[in-house]
């Protein structure tokens, strides 16, 4: 018998399910049966019936406001595509306040609360935060994850960010060489991602008609999001879809910041999650990293933060990338500088303007 050519080999695997023995891997997967077990019993697993997108006001656009993200109402709801932050760590940083587990699990709570309200259907939810203490130690990324699923946040998976190549020669291993009281040391930390209401924002969406202000889209039956551009590479999707990353953590003392994120964990999750012109939003802005970012890739941002001072501090990043950008379109074409492109796009929200404007609110 003669065997199958290469072409015929490769049709018999176009699509793989769920084995009862595993499986040599997933092309056009069919999990089915894995998702129709009783491990899923009471997990909801459908979509809502509509697609609600509503318009940001431009002059609300690309600013970070110097007041509390509990109540964010400059944005409409449904309008938000992605969040992505790192909120404080509650461990007596200088920007800390000294809250009971139960106190910072409420501040989280309503900070996320209203994030999601301002999410667009499908829209991403990315937590950056490490587990802290020994004695005991107290996994936050754990309430965190109880917590958002509560509020009705639907869990997409959880990055590690292996910060080992950058991380500095910790000494806190507990007793030395002994097994008296060894102690872990962390060079680790966790990405937490979640959506609102769909996992999708590509598949066409059930019936139904909900208006929620002028000039919001809703999408029925048999209708995909139009004029949405994808803009992340093919190695760039290799690399960021593994549940690992690698790469160094942010100097404190270079940025000015006591616990700065790098601009490359939320340049990876806007790749990943977002559509050219979307809008990134960062509750607890920081250092500013995630404005840089955005800018980065073609985004629109907004940023809150209750501290005038990282207000400033994030005013002064952005507008340095933005010169920076400036310099370099002055001496090459775009066409010729990789990215460059990316930073200036005419999106559906209107063109991303190279400057920051900061309002300081009292809240």
């Amino acid at each position: 018998m003669t065997p199958p050519g290469p072409s015929e080999r490769s049709s018999k695997r176009l699509h793989t399910r769920t084995s009862s023995f595993g499986s040599p891997g997933r092309i056009g997967h069919d999990a089915s049966k894995f998702y129709g077990s009783r491990l899923y019993d009471g997990k909801a697993m459908g979509g809502p019936d509509e697609y609600v997108e509503n318009p940001i006001e431009p002059a609300s656009l690309d600013r970070v406001y110097c007041k509390s993200s509990e109540n964010m109402d400059e944005l409409p709801d449904y309008s938000v595509h992605l969040m992505v932050t790192s909120p404080p760590y509650n461990v007596t940083k200088e920007y800390d306040e000294d809250l009971t587990l139960d106190e910072y699990r409420g501040l989280l709570k309503r900070v996320f609360g209203e994030v999601y309200r301002k999410l667009v259907t499908g829209g991403r939810a990315c937590v950056n935060l490490a587990n802290v203490g020994r004695k005991p130690y107290i996994a936050l990324h754990s309430y965190v994850i109880q917590d958002m699923q509560e509020m009705g946040y639907m869990m997409r998976g959880e990055i590690i960010w292996n910060k080992a190549a950058g991380s500095g020669p910790s000494t806190a291993w507990g007793s030395w060489r002994s097994a008296a009281n060894p102690t872990l040391r962390d060079v680790h930390e966790y990405i937490l991602v979640f959506s609102k209401e769909s996992f999708s924002r590509s598949k066409t969406l059930g019936t139904g008609s909900k208006t929620l202000g002028t000039g919001s889209k809703t999408l029925g039956t048999g209708q995909k999001l139009p004029g949405k551009e994808s803009t992340i590479s093919r190695d760039e999707f290799l690399e960021f879809t593994k549940s690992v990353w690698t790469f160094p953590a942010e100097s404190a003392q270079r940025v000015g910041h006591p616990a700065p994120f790098p601009v490359e964990l939320p340049y990876r999750l806007i790749q990943l999650y977002t559509f050219k012109g979307d809008v990134v939003l960062d509750p607890f802005c920081g250092s500013g990293s995630t404005c840089v970012a955005a800018l980065k890739a073609g985004r629109h941002y907004v940023g809150y933060d209750t501290k005038e001072d990282y207000v400033r501090l994030a005013e002064g990043r952005i507008s340095e990338y933005g010169q920076q950008l400036s310099l370099i379109g002055k001496s090459l074409s775009p066409s010729s500088i990789e990215g460059v492109e990316k930073v200036s796009p005419s999106g559906e929200q209107g063109a991303i303007p190279l400057k920051l404007s900061c309002d300081i609110i009292e809240s």
